[in-house]
């Protein structure tokens, strides 16, 4: 029986290392591989009741070039850690890449726009450098339900809201996809017009 529980305790331990090792360092989030591992069991346990958000920073390269790229980076941190409070310890939080976030929660449809409102409220909050300076922020938000879309599927969802993230772009709402959304035309994912989205081929 004792060397059971050790084998089961090696095995947590590394469980827990692999998935120190696949977070992101700057921001303690997952990376993209395991946001969406633990992003799927929420769309697919909790159906309609999901909900998939993204969140990207606008005039990133513009607070890196004006403050310092260390000023950069606390905002990055500081949005993550403003993330994942607002999607709470059942949520999955992740930075996709450079200042590209995501999160996938359970939010009742009654709540849906009041959370979202709030997620605006939150992020758009000026950042403390840490030496009395604050950084104006502005973060563009899109949302996606499988009940307003018409899928549960994480891939259909995160296209989804990355079409109604860019519908409302400089606007400081988060915006709530339709079926018009998951229509966009996309590559590999993207939204047709997004950077690295160019050089491919036909829309999928």
């Amino acid at each position: 029986m004792p060397l059971v529980l050790a084998a089961l305790a090696d095995d947590v331990r590394v469980r827990r290392q692999l998935d120190a090792a696949r977070r992101d360092p700057l921001t303690g989030l997952h990376g993209r591989a395991g946001y969406t591992s633990r992003a799927r069991q929420i769309t697919d346990r909790y159906g309609d009741h999901a909900l998939v958000v993204l969140a990207d920073i606008d005039y990133f390269k513009q607070i890196n070039d004006t403050h310092g790229h260390a000023a950069g980076d606390r905002v990055l941190a500081v949005t993550a850690q403003r993330l994942t409070a607002w999607a709470g310890s059942h949520g999955a939080v992740g930075r996709l890449g450079g200042d590209e976030f995501a999160a996938t929660v359970r939010i009742g449809s009654a709540r849906r726009r009041l959370r979202l409102e709030e997620l605006a409220a939150v992020l758009a909050q000026p950042v403390d450098l840490g030496d009395g300076r604050l950084v104006d922020v502005a973060v563009s938000i899109g949302a996606a339900a499988p009940d307003t879309v018409g899928t549960t599927d994480l891939s259909g969802l995160q296209r989804a809201a990355d079409a109604a993230m860019y519908a409302g772009k400089h606007t400081g709402q988060a915006i709530l996809a339709d079926r018009s959304h998951a229509a966009v035309p996309s590559v590999n994912g993207r939204r047709i017009g997004r950077p690295g989205t160019h050089s491919f081929g036909a829309a999928t």
